[in-house]
Parts: C-alpha cells; sequence; structure tokens
C-alpha cells in the first residue's frame, strides 16, 4: 500500500503529479486517483486508499475548495489525523480547513529548498516513513524533530496550586512552538496524559513526536522548584536534566532558559526573532502573572452561576491590571468577569467595555479580547458583525479555547448547531477540565437527534462534573451539568438525586436552574417541572436569561405552552419597565 494519499482537483492535475513525483523522490509511495484499476468502483478504491495511507495531502485551489470528493477526504484526513495541507493558487481554504495550517506552494517550481515544500515534507515526515528509499538518493526525508510537553506535576502539596504547574507547562509549549524548527504538540492533546502514570515511550508512539519533556513544579512561598527532563521518544534515554530552584521573581527568566536549553539540548538554532518572540509573555511582573493564573483558574472551572465565581475574577485581574496596567491578558479577563456580571447578575456598569477596549488598544491581535467582543456582539443580535470578529479570533489562533468556545457560542445563538458543535468539540478537547463545551454538546446532538454522540458527551461531561463535586461538592453548576448528563444518559433517579441536592445547597443559582429545567424538558420529559423550575429563574433574571429561553432547541417542546408563552410576555416586559430606551429586545 502507498504511504501518501494525494487528493486534487482536476485543474491542478499538473502540480498534482509534480508533487507526487517528487514525494516518489524522497522514497515515499505515492497514489492518486489515475491509478484507479478499470474493473474496480472509483468510490470503493478511494475508501480503500484513504484508510491505508499514512498521510493525506490535500491540494487546495479554487476548485478544489468547491470539490465534494476533495473535501470529503480532506474531513476523513482530518478526523483520522493525517491531514498535510497546501495551497497552489492562494484561494481561501472551506471550513474547517482555515483553521489548520496550510504550507504555500503558489508559484512552486519543484525546487527542494522552498519554505512551503519543506513545510510539506516535514509535515509528512512525521505521519509516514519512506516505504522504498533510495540510499543514494541525497533527498531523502529526515523526520522533523518533534517535542510532547507532559503537564508538569504539582509538587507544592496544596491542590489549588495546580492552576500554577499548569501555567508553566502552557506557557513552555507556548515558548517551544515558537521555534520553526521544531514540531510540538497541541496542550489538548498533551494533556490527555495529567495525572496518568504513563511511558515516556508509550507517549511518543502515541504523539507521533521524537522527544518527550516531562517535570514538576513545587511553589512554597516566595521560591519556586522547577524540574525538567527531556528524553529521546525511541530509546527512553535522558538527553538533558536539570533542577531549578530559584525565587517566584525568576519565573520568567527560568522558563526562558527552560526552552533555551531544550533547544539547544536538540542541537537547534534559535533565530533573534523567535528568542525574541520566546520572551513576551504580556506582563514582566510576576504577582500580576500569578494573579492572572488564578483568575483565569477559576473562569475555567468555577462554579458558573455563581456571582462569587465572577466577583472573583474580577477582584484578581483588577489587581493585575492595578500591578500592571499594561498587562492586556488581565484586561480581558477583567471584561469577562464584568461582562458575566452585568449579563447574568444584574450588576450595574457597562458590562466590562472600557476593560475590554483597553485590552484591544494595548493588543488589537489578543484573540481572548477579539472573541469576548465577538460574544457581546452576538448577545447584542449584531450577528454579522459578531461573525466577522469571531472569524477573525479563530485566525489569530485556531487552537484558542477562546476563540473556539465563543464560536460555538455564536453559533449556538444563531441555530447554527453544527457549526456550534465543530467549535465546542474542539473546545472541549483544547481544555480538558471545563464543563461547559461538554454540557453544551449534549444539548446539541440532542437537538439534531443524535443518540449515539448524545451519549458520547453526556459520559464526557458527567466525568468532569463528578470530579469537580468531588473536590467541591457545593459546587452548583458543576451539578446542573451532571443532571443533564446523567438524563441524557437515562439515569433518571440518579439525575433527580442530584438535582434534589443541587437545589439545596445552591438554590439561587439562576443558570443552575435554567439547566435543570432544560433537562427536565428533554431527556427526563417533565414539561410541567420544567416550567416550575424555569419560571422563578426568569422572574429574577430577565436579563440574562430571556434570549436563551427565547431561543434554546431544548426548549423547544415548551414554546407553545401558554404558562411558557405567559412567562416570556412577562419577562419581555419587566425588561421594558427597567430598559424604556432600549426596549425588550437590548
Amino acid at each position: 500500500m502507498s504511504d501518501i494519499f494525494i487528493s486534487y482537483a482536476r485543474s491542478t492535475a499538473d502540480q498534482a503529479q509534480a508533487i507526487a513525483e517528487s514525494l516518489r523522490g524522497l522514497g515515499y509511495g505515492v497514489w492518486r486517483d489515475d491509478e484507479i484499476p478499470a474493473n474496480r468502483a472509483y468510490a470503493d478504491v478511494i475508501a480503500e486508499r484513504l484508510a491505508t495511507a499514512k498521510a493525506v495531502v490535500v491540494v487546495w485551489s479554487a476548485e478544489a475548495a468547491r470539490s465534494e470528493w476533495v473535501r470529503s477526504e480532506a474531513e476523513r484526513a482530518r478526523a483520522e489525523h493525517k491531514l498535510v495541507q497546501l495551497s497552489v493558487d492562494g484561494a481561501r481554504l472551506p471550513m474547517p480547513f482555515d483553521q489548520t495550517q496550510c504550507a504555500d506552494l503558489a508559484g512552486w517550481s519543484g525546487g527542494d529548498d522552498t519554505p512551503g515544500w519543506k513545510q510539506v515534507v516535514g509535515a509528512i515526515a512525521n505521519l509516514a516513513s519512506p516505504s522504498h528509499a533510495r540510499h543514494e538518493d541525497p533527498r531523502k526525508a529526515v523526520r522533523k524533530l518533534s517535542i510532547c510537553v507532559l503537564p508538569f506535576a504539582n509538587m507544592s502539596g496544596d491542590p489549588e496550586q495546580e492552576y500554577f504547574s499548569d501555567g508553566i507547562s502552557e506557557d513552555i509549549i507556548t515558548d517551544l512552538s515558537k521555534v520553526s524548527a521544531l514540531d510540538v504538540t497541541a496542550r489538548n492533546n498533551a494533556f490527555t496524559f495529567k495525572g496518568k502514570s504513563v511511558e515516556v515511550q508509550e507517549v511518543a508512539r502515541r504523539m507521533n513526536v521524537t522527544h518527550v519533556l516531562e517535570g514538576s513544579v513545587r511553589k512554597a512561598g516566595g521560591r519556586v522548584r522547577i524540574t525538567a527532563q527531556l528524553i529521546d521518544g525511541t530509546s527512553g534515554n535522558h538527553l538533558w536534566a536539570e533542577r531549578y530552584d530559584r525565587d517566584l521573581t525568576d519565573i520568567f527568566a527560568l522558563q526562558d532558559e527552560i526552552s533555551e536549553a531544550i533547544v539547544g539540548a536538540l542541537k537547534l538554532k534559535l533565530l533573534p526573532a523567535e528568542k525574541k518572540a520566546i520572551e513576551q509573555r504580556g506582563t514582566d511582573n510576576v504577582e500580576a502573572y500569578n494573579l492572572y493564573l488564578m483568575a483565569r483558574s477559576y473562569w475555567l472551572t468555577g462554579n458558573g452561576g455563581d456571582p462569587r465565581r465572577e466577583e472573583a475574577i474580577e477582584r484578581l485581574a483588577r489587581r493585575a491590571v492595578d500591578i500592571d496596567p499594561g498587562y492586556a491578558l488581565a484586561w480581558a479577563l477583567l471584561a469577562t468577569g464584568q461582562s458575566a456580571l452585568h449579563r447574568y447578575h444584574g450588576r450595574a456598569g457597562d458590562g466590562g467595555q472600557a476593560a475590554l477596549d483597553r485590552a484591544l488598544a494595548l493588543n488589537p491581535d489578543l484573540v481572548e479580547a477579539r472573541a469576548l467582543k465577538a460574544l457581546i456582539m452576538s448577545n447584542a443580535g449584531r450577528h454579522e458583525e459578531a461573525a466577522a470578529e469571531i472569524a477573525v479570533a479563530l485566525r489569530l489562533d485556531p487552537e484558542s479555547y477562546e476563540a473556539n468556545d465563543r464560536a460555538g457560542t455564536i453559533s449556538y445563538n444563531q441555530g447554527r448547531l453544527e457549526d456550534a458543535i465543530r467549535h465546542w468539540e474542539k473546545a472541549a478537547a483544547l481544555i480538558e477540565t471545563n464543563l461547559y463545551a461538554a454540557f453544551m454538546l449534549v444539548s446539541c446532538y440532542t437537538a439534531l437527534g443524535d443518540g449515539e454522540n448524545t451519549r458520547r458527551v453526556a459520559g464526557i461531561a458527567l466525568a468532569r462534573a463528578e470530579k469537580v463535586v468531588a473536590q467541591d461538592s457545593s459546587n452548583g453548576y458543576a451539578m446542573g451539568v451532571g443532571v443533564t448528563a446523567l438524563a441524557a444518559l437515562g439515569e433518571v433517579e440518579r439525575a433527580k438525586e442530584w438535582m434534589n441536592r443541587a437545589l439545596l445547597i445552591d438554590p439561587g443559582n439562576l443558570i443552575m436552574r435554567y439547566n435543570f429545567a432544560c433537562a427536565l424538558a428533554t431527556s427526563l420529559n417533565d414539561p410541567e417541572a420544567a416550567l416550575d423550575m424555569l419560571g422563578p429563574a426568569l422572574e429574577r433574571d430577565p436579563s440574562g436569561l430571556l434570549h436563551d429561553t427565547r431561543n434554546d432547541p431544548d426548549l423547544a417542546g415548551l414554546r407553545d405552552d401558554p404558562r411558557f408563552q405567559a412567562m416570556i410576555a412577562e419577562a419581555e416586559a419587566q425588561l421594558a419597565a427597567a430598559n424604556p430606551a432600549d426596549g425588550a429586545g437590548a
């Protein structure tokens, strides 16, 4: 069987042929659809070759972007993690392929030393080894160096310091990703090993990398100890190891030192622009950095619907920007907390607009700020502007949790459930501790009648909710997610037990009550109980819940009920009285 499958449109047959010949010259077995035997069905052969190929090279062009065949082949390759993309005419790629790296081969004349071709060869080398390489050929492909940074273990003796060790791990991944000669496993893939005892060589095999970095962090008082080991993924030998004991104020220099030591151990050259990029962290103040990490941990894993979470985020982020007024990330997180307090808890103020404007003034390309701006536009009914803004955020960083999470919400608000699913599947994988994306996927798949995927994501949501509740039995939001997941899995009695317990522990959590209403209206099939649950929540927070109540597919079965219609009318009147200039649709 061939190592490489090439997918292309007819107008680029010549380019596809040139690409195939160059790859054959590197020792790869290459297959194109001009080799289909006369006695075989086209679709059968395509399916067979796609299944057995180690890498699928998609030659994008304007025609290929419109081709159902090319898009179908590309989608299967993407799902199986063996997609290599290149463009020969600069045409815009269709979604979601525009969110994945694509080599530029416009004007390529077959040279081995062009950046685009090197990018293609490096990507293929990470997926497939030449099956019949000719030893005398000096162009034989060399596997590009690659690394998986395992989540550093928290050795502080305090589970609440987990945010700090995770932050260090994420920063090292980000730093190494800036080295052009090194491929780095994405955070969401690396963090699947968090808390697990795994053999390094098994990690290297599963992640298809040449090297693995593992380590630990101990933070106590004003000191930090970091150990790190760089390991050859094939032999299991240590190439480099070090232990650092430093003042916490040295943490940025220490992270730079670790990244540069890894680059040196791999015998790579760090370009001046790459060194400069690594050293840019958004702030030079360790206290502001620590406060930001803590605030973001609350946002990702805290008790959603409890105003104390947003208040903690606001206090921590506010203190961070007081310390460093130029810290754009902290300004964006401050805006996130203020926006949630304004929308869901009726707090006075501008809903974080000033903080958001400040973040964007400091860094117009800050993904977190662009994504929040898009969400605020969507909540205000400015759907076209929101779509344009979130597209910018996704282009800036297709691997951003914030961008994918907000894109899911924006799509969901507009009833585009397939798009919402695509973004929330990505978001759920990016941050494995976050509940929201997995929880919302249950709603999407349920609305589409996809029972198999509903059960799959419900299992993920339940596992995450159980983990949170085990650590914090008063987390009403996690219990609300658990109820929805249990109901979708058919565990009705357990779902009701969780619901009753949650209402005793956190009765004022309106988002939790709203989620219970959704579960009662769908999987638990109790519309009267759903209305009983929804009414008080909508009455107490019409500004935050009215839009969701109007449009949520989980509540579709209630919309013809007179009680439901009366609730909506009362909420609209309440909003109109409170905001006479804006009207109920503001």
